[in-house]
């Protein structure tokens, strides 16, 4: 490993594989979206811009929520699962109008664990099927959406996301940047690259 990967393990490989590329590039974003919303107490979490009703909590869980609901119903098909089922959502963008209620604690670990266990399932199905096998969501012709899609869809919005975070983070302290600075390292939660 180069003094850079030890300085920037988001960043992915500047020559590799398909799933290298891809699953970089999506780690990159997920560590940019953390490092916009890393380290805040509820105040900067709730902050909002204009009448939007975004804020980095609410990003925060509604990424979580899109993590868990990409693997386990999209992909795997089975149900969305805790913690969402027991927080009993109700309603469309529910959790951007919860996050509020929510410690940065729990806001954090929501989007940790939600990460940690998206990484797991597609390392598991990449393991045993590859980019190209059928998820379980299909459209109504009956054609199946593949794994290949489905994280490409996870890029979009993260992409999405990530620009909101940028104009929401630099509201609330001032923080710019493109990437985390090279040695970054998340202050709150568990956060793994």
């Amino acid at each position: 490993m180069s003094e850079h990967d030890i300085d920037t393990p988001w960043e992915p490989p500047i020559a590799g594989t398909e799933v290298e590329h891809l699953l970089g590039a999506l780690n990159r974003l997920r560590t940019t979206f953390r490092f916009k919303a890393d380290g805040l107490d509820s105040e900067g979490l709730n902050q909002r811009i204009g009448k939007s009703s975004l804020s980095l909590g609410g990003l925060l869980k509604h990424l979580a929520l899109h993590e868990d609901y990409t693997t386990r119903v999209k992909l795997q098909g089975g149900k969305v699962g805790s913690p969402w089922e027991e927080l009993a959502p109700d309603g469309d963008d529910w959790e951007f109008e919860t996050a509020a209620q929510d410690s940065p604690e729990q806001l954090y670990a929501l989007w940790d664990d939600a990460v940690a266990r998206s990484r797991q399932v597609v390392a598991e199905a990449l393991a045993n099927g590859g980019l190209d096998q059928d998820a379980h969501v299909s459209w109504p012709d009956g054609r199946h959406a593949s794994l290949r899609r489905l994280l490409f869809d996870q890029l979009e919005e993260y992409g999405r996301h990530t620009g909101h975070a940028d104009l929401l983070r630099e509201a609330v302290d001032g923080r710019t940047g493109e990437d985390p600075p090279d040695g970054w390292r998340p202050q709150s939660g568990t956060y793994k690259f």
